[in-house]
C-alpha cells in the first residue's frame, strides 16, 4: 500500500510541476507579445532613406578597381605559395 501512495504522490508532484511550467511559459509568451505590440505602437517610424542622385560609380572606375584588386590578390597568393614549406 505504501508503494501505491508513493507513486500517487510522485504523479501528483509531476502534474503540479508540469502545470507550473505550462502557466509560466504561457505568461512569458503573452508578456513578450504585448511588449512587442507596445514597442511597435510607441516607436517612431524609421526615416525614409532617399538615394543620392548623380553619385554613382562609373563603369570605368569599376574596371580599374577590379584590375587593382586582381593584382593585389595575385601578389598575396604568390607570396603565400613561396613562403609555405613544401612537404
Amino acid at each position: 500500500m505504501q508503494d501505491l501512495q508513493l507513486l500517487h504522490d510522485g504523479l501528483a508532484l509531476m502534474g503540479v510541476g508540469m502545470g507550473f511550467v505550462f502557466v509560466f511559459l504561457t505568461v512569458l509568451v503573452l508578456t513578450t507579445t504585448l511588449m512587442s505590440l507596445a514597442v511597435r505602437r510607441l516607436a517612431p517610424a524609421p526615416p525614409a532613406v532617399q538615394p543620392a542622385v548623380g553619385q554613382g560609380v562609373s563603369p570605368a572606375a569599376d574596371k580599374g578597381d577590379d584590375a587593382e584588386l586582381m593584382a593585389v590578390i595575385s601578389t598575396a597568393v604568390h607570396r603565400y605559395r613561396h613562403r609555405r614549406p613544401r612537404h
